[in-house]
C-alpha cells in the first residue's frame, strides 16, 4: 500500500511565505506585491512586514490568498557596522486562523522601525498584557517562538545565513514549526537545516524571497526587485486560508528554487520520488554512509529515483538538483514513522 508524504490529491500552490510591503521596509504597496506575485505565477503570498501585523483579507479573491503575518528581530550587539555586522535573529509567524488578528509579542513603543511607526494605529494586541521585551539570548528567542504558536501562529526561522548566526546560537532555539531552506536567490541552508534535524528539532524547511521589491543585486528574467527566486509549493484541496495553513501545519509542501516534485510517496519501505528534469537527486540521512545520490548520465536527466528506507538513518529528506543547479527539498522524516509495519 502506497502512503503519500506529499498527497496524492489536491493542487500544488506556488507560495512566498516571506514579502514585506511599504508599510514597513519595502517599497512596493500590499497591492503591488499581490500582483507581482500573481504576474510571477504564485497563488499565496504570507505578508510578513517587520512588526506591523495587520489583517490583508481585502486582498483575497478566487486566485489570490493572502496570509497574514509579521516578522519580529531580536537583535544583539553591533559590531561597528550598523545592522551589516549586527547580531540579529528573525522569525516569521503566519497565523493559522484567518480571524486572529492580535499581534503576538507586542511592545508599545518598541521596536517598530522604518514606515512601521505609521501603522501602529491598525494593530490589535491583548491589552492585558504588559509590554513583550526581547533579548537577543536562545532563552528570549525560543519563549518567543512557544508564545507564537501558543497564541495560534506558524513559526519560522529566517535566513540564518543572512543574520549571520552560528551553531552555538541556532541550535539552541527551540519550538519553531519550520526554518528556511532558502531565502531569495542568496540563502541556501542545508548544512543548518541537518543541524537543527541532527539535535533533534524535527522541523520543516520553506522557502521564501524575503521580497522588498527592489533590487538586492540578483539579476535574472525575473528582473532585479527579489521576487519569484525561492518559493514553498503547498499541497491542498482549495485556495482556501484555514486549509492552506492546516496544510503548512502537516507539512504538506516541499520548497524550491526551480525543481518540481510530482509525487513522493512510500511503498513495501522503498521511497519513491517523482520530479521534473533532474541532474541529480539525493536521499539525505544523519548518518555517514546511509544515503544515495542518483546522476543523470550525460546529457540526460532524470525523472524518478527510489531509495530503501532503513530504520538506523533515523531520517530522510530528499534534494533534487534542476539542470542549472538548482535544488529543491523535501521535509525531513522520521524513518519510524514512514516505516510500514
Amino acid at each position: 500500500m502506497r502512503n503519500y508524504l506529499l498527497p496524492e490529491s489536491g493542487t500544488f500552490y506556488k507560495a512566498n511565505l516571506h514579502a514585506h510591503t511599504n508599510m514597513s521596509d519595502g517599497s512596493a504597496s500590499p497591492e503591488e506585491v499581490k500582483a507581482r506575485f500573481l504576474e510571477l505565477g504564485y497563488s499565496i503570498v504570507a505578508y510578513t512586514d517587520h512588526d506591523v501585523f495587520v489583517d490583508r483579507s481585502h486582498l483575497a479573491d478566487e486566485s489570490f490568498l493572502p496570509l497574514n503575518g509579521v516578522e519580529l528581530e531580536i537583535n544583539g550587539r553591533d559590531f561597528g557596522l550598523g545592522w551589516a555586522t549586527m547580531e540579529t535573529c528573525h522569525i516569521n509567524m503566519i497565523a493559522i486562523e484567518p480571524d486572529n488578528l492580535i499581534t503576538p509579542c507586542y511592545h508599545r513603543t518598541k521596536y517598530l522601525y522604518a514606515n512601521a511607526p505609521k501603522y501602529r494605529h491598525l494593530m490589535q494586541y491583548d491589552d492585558s498584557l504588559p509590554d513583550y521585551e526581547r533579548f537577543y539570548t536562545p532563552e528570549c528567542i525560543s519563549a518567543m517562538l512557544l508564545e507564537g504558536r501558543r497564541r495560534g501562529f506558524f513559526t519560522v526561522y529566517n535566513h540564518p545565513s543572512g543574520s549571520l548566526e552560528s551553531y552555538p546560537q541556532y541550535i539552541n532555539y527551540h519550538y519553531m514549526h519550520a526554518m528556511e531552506m532558502y531565502n531569495g536567490m542568496f540563502e541556501y541552508n542545508p548544512r543548518v537545516y541537518d543541524d537543527m534535524l541532527r539535535s533533534g528539532n524535527m522541523i520543516y524547511c520553506v522557502g521564501g524571497d524575503d521580497s522588498h521589491n527592489r533590487s538586492r543585486g540578483n539579476v535574472t528574467k525575473h528582473g532585479t526587485d527579489g521576487c519569484g527566486y525561492s518559493w514553498t509549493m503547498i499541497k491542498a484541496e482549495k485556495l482556501d486560508y484555514r486549509t492552506v495553513t492546516q496544510a503548512l501545519l502537516d507539512g504538506n509542501f516541499y520548497c524550491s528554487q526551480g525543481p518540481e516534485i510530482y509525487e513522493l510517496y512510500v511503498e513495501d519501505n522503498v521511497l519513491h520520488i517523482k520530479t521534473s528534469d533532474a541532474r541529480e537527486i539525493r536521499f539525505n540521512t544523519p548518518t555517514r554512509f546511509g544515503g544515495a545520490n542518483f546522476l543523470a548520465d550525460e546529457g540526460e536527466f532524470l525523472n524518478e529515483a527510489e531509495y530503501k528506507i532503513r530504520p538506523e538513518c533515523l531520517y530522510v529528506r530528499v534534494t533534487v538538483v534542476g539542470p542549472n543547479g538548482r535544488t529543491a527539498s523535501t521535509n525531513a522524516y522520521k524513518s519510524v514513522d514512514i516505516i510500514q509495519k
